[in-house]
């Protein structure tokens, strides 16, 4: 037989290769102790690469609090009790109580500041849009409203989203609108033009009021403890479904409208990152009778604003706001497939947008190769009358100038279904029935020009600022004279919203008109040895002692002038205007034409209080 040729291991030859349990055991523990050191190799790198934070105000009173409360309770089990010794303490502590340790940590916050690169935020890159905007929810929560209930909606000034007919938001439209969404500006800069967004144009699209007080949704919390009780307010919030059941329950009471307008705000209107309704919206919400006195119109648009910051400041994931405002303002703003007659115009525009209609429009965008593709039409919309660069045609929407002033009448074909009536020549009944509030204003105890007055009439006389037109007459009549016989020379604006103006070489001046009581300021150029100075004058009585805030921007790049002064009163435009605050603007800002481009503002005495603070 032949001798197996096959290696004879015997049991020492193949102990080495297997793993007893004790060297098993000091394997892994070896492993754990490697990867124990690693973490803290990672940790001690990380904690050597930048400066920590600073703490907070907390963290210096209970270092400072345990530190006492461990030396005088030797007998103390450890940290544990101490820390929460610590934190009983500081609950009961009054605010002067902790101005110390707030103080304290502010100065540790501004050294922290000072002394560390501020960083940029990245860039968001996101291909699908997070909102919790839902027009489509609202619809068919007012679906089931009674007659009552629908009526008690209009009697608090939101009755125009009773015709709200869109249900989806066009989520790739919102991105691109958000991509050029200047928030600085409070504009859109689409189809080559920058487009300011102002309160008017939420009033036109969505049919809230863009009048009346600020919005305040903040105050002390044992005002509205009831009201957080009442609606199960957590601290994540006000449960959405809870106001769904809420509304669906009979009646059309206070308890019914607040439900209503914490829904609509939550889901529609002013919706933030999170899922539940911000309880902050019940301090407004206290006395439901003063409700339609609000500027809600305003308060969107602030929103709007704010969140959108947020989100690209990298603090939250989801879009807060109203982007079905942004959406519907994009169909009414930009008209595609080439010239066409538009229209008449529909207030509030809202009512107009069917599914359908949206559908056709998206389907047209794309056979024309996207969004941006068509053309501007703001002013022709009665839209964006700010609009850069443009001369607002006024006969569009003229004027309706408040006061003792003339007041024109809007043409009907450009208001659609908004009815204004007028009662005698003392009262202006505002009654827009789609709004659904009624807002009458007394004239009657206002004088008129023919009344006697206690200075002398040839103080009131102003002359056209215009050097081929020789009007001169009552002041009064200066704003309708501008309007009939130069509409085209001047530039319309809004008070306390930001317009981009251009002066050429030749040109001295510019004419502005304020499009909410039609008075006329003037940009007034001069010209030095280095550059121009640039001033705005108010068009008005001598006598007259009202001035006007007014802010000037001149940009180059990344630098820019600024000035913010209050205007003087002139009957006119005046040659050699007495000495007064100007913007200097060196030659080196005009552009390759020689214009002098400039952003101006300017606010009414109703703005003056925010705007000093």
């Amino acid at each position: 037989m032949a001798a197996d040729s096959s290696p004879d291991f015997d049991r020492t030859d193949i102990s080495p290769l297997v793993n007893s349990d004790d060297d098993s055991m000091s394997s892994k523990r070896k492993e754990i102790t490697s990867n124990e050191l690693e973490g803290s190799r990672r940790k001690k790198k990380k904690k050597q690469g930048g400066t920590p934070r600073p703490a907070c105000s907390w963290v210096h009173f209970s270092r400072e609090f345990i530190k006492e409360y461990s030396a005088s309770h030797p007998e103390s089990s450890g940290l544990k009790v101490a820390t929460k010794a610590a934190s009983d303490a500081w609950k009961v502590m009054t605010v002067q109580e902790k101005e110390k340790y707030t103080k304290r940590a502010r100065e540790v916050w501004d050294d922290y500041l000072s002394s560390t690169p501020a960083r940029e935020p990245k860039p968001r890159k996101q291909a699908n849009l997070v909102t919790r905007c839902s027009p489509g929810r609202l619809v068919n929560v007012i679906k089931q409203f009674t007659p009552d209930q629908r009526e008690a909606v209009k009697s608090i000034g939101f009755g125009s989203l009773l015709d709200l007919k869109c249900r989806t938001l066009r989520r790739s439209l919102c991105l691109w609108l958000l991509e050029r969404f200047n928030t600085i500006r409070r504009s859109l800069e689409i189809c080559g033009k920058r487009i300011p967004l102002s309160p008017r144009d939420v009033e036109l699209v969505m049919g809230l009021p863009a009048s009346g007080k600020d919005v305040v949704n903040s105050g002390p919390d044992d005002l509205v403890a009831d009201l957080r009780l009442k609606y199960n307010a957590s601290n994540r919030g006000i449960s959405v479904k809870f106001l769904e059941e809420k509304l669906g329950e009979p009646g059309a009471g206070d308890d019914f409208k607040r439900a209503f307008l914490l829904y609509v705000l939550g889901t529609l209107l002013c919706p933030t990152a999170r899922l539940d309704v911000s309880p902050s919206f019940l301090h407004f919400l206290t006395d439901m009778d003063s409700v339609h006195e609000y500027n809600w119109a305003k308060f969107l648009l602030d929103k709007l604003v704010r969140e959108v910051s947020r989100f690209r400041q990298g603090k939250q994931r989801a879009v807060g706001g109203c982007l079905l405002f942004l959406q519907l303002f994009y169909y009414e703003s930009v008209a595609i497939g080439g010239p066409c007659e538009l229209g008449p115009v529909v207030v509030p525009c809202l009512s107009s947008w069917t599914e359908e209609h949206i559908s056709e429009r998206e389907k047209q965008e794309k056979e024309l190769g996207g969004y941006g593709s068509g053309e501007v039409v703001c002013n022709e919309r009665g839209l964006g009358l700010s609009l850069l660069g443009e001369k607002a045609n006024v006969g569009v929407l003229p004027l309706v100038v408040r006061g003792s002033r003339t007041i024109l009448p809007l043409h009907e074909e450009n208001l659609g279904n908004e009815v204004i009536t007028y009662k005698d020549e003392n009262t202006l009944s505002s009654k827009i029935e789609s709004f659904g509030y009624n807002n009458p204003m007394d004239f009657s105890s206002m004088n008129d020009h023919n009344d006697v007055i206690t200075y002398d009439q040839s103080q009131s006389q102003c002359t056209c600022p215009l050097p081929s037109c020789n009007f001169t007459g009552l002041f009064e009549h200066l704003s309708d004279h501008f309007t009939t016989e130069h509409w085209e020379s001047g530039h319309r604006f809004l008070y306390n919203c930001p317009l981009s103006v251009s002066l050429g070489m030749d040109e001295t001046f510019l004419v502005l008109k304020a499009e909410e009581d039609g008075l006329l300021f003037l940009v007034n150029k001069g010209t030095e040895n280095i550059g121009h100075t640039v001033m705005v004058t108010c068009i008005g009585p001598s006598s007259s002692d009202e001035r006007f805030l007014y802010c000037l921007v001149s940009e180059r790049g990344s630098s820019s002038l600024r000035l913010k002064s209050y205007t003087q009163t002139l009957p006119g435009r005046v040659d050699g205007i007495p000495p007064s605050d100007f913007l200097l603007v060196p030659f080196g800002y005009l552009n390759s034409s020689g214009e002098l481009n400039l952003e101006v503002c300017i606010w009414n005495s109703s703005d003056l209080v925010g705007v000093r603070s």
